[in-house]
């Protein structure tokens, strides 16, 4: 095996481009305020110009949190707003979006962590939302 570990890099908060690499399916044991449900653990790449790191962020699969399943498939380009959503998971690993990063303390060290998922762009338009002509300046 010549694989090497994966490297860990604690990126500034900020704005980043994502793939998704793979995702795992479990089961979430419920605790004080979330009944036991399924849940999605997401292997996403971040990229940066620090380099290249990864996240593993959680999805619940429960009605309370419905709203961050739909910004998830709506960063992927899965889910148009206004639309019913669709969850089709076979087409999430290799999915790319762009993210709000930020960072989460837990027992004395600091992590990486997906704070929002931003929306695709729409079809003719730039990831900050303006009108994108392609060849015009």
């Amino acid at each position: 095996m010549t694989e090497d570990a994966r490297e860990f890099i604690l990126l500034p908060d900020g704005d980043y481009e994502f793939v998704v690499e793979s995702f795992e399916r479990q089961h979430f044991s419920g605790s004080e305020k979330m009944p036991a449900c399924p849940k999605a653990i997401l292997n996403i790449r971040i990229l940066a110009p620090e380099g290249i790191t990864y996240v593993k962020h959680q999805l619940l699969l429960h009605s309370r949190v419905q709203y961050r399943l739909s910004e998830f498939f709506t960063s992927i380009g899965q889910k148009k707003k206004g639309q019913p959503m669709r969850m089709n998971w076979s087409a999430v690993p290799g999915a790319h979006g762009r993210c709000k990063l930020g960072h989460r303390l837990y027992e004395g060290n600091t992590y990486n962590e997906i704070k929002q998922f931003y929306p695709a762009p729409e079809p003719g338009q730039t990831p900050n939302g303006n009108q994108y002509t392609p060849g015009a300046f």
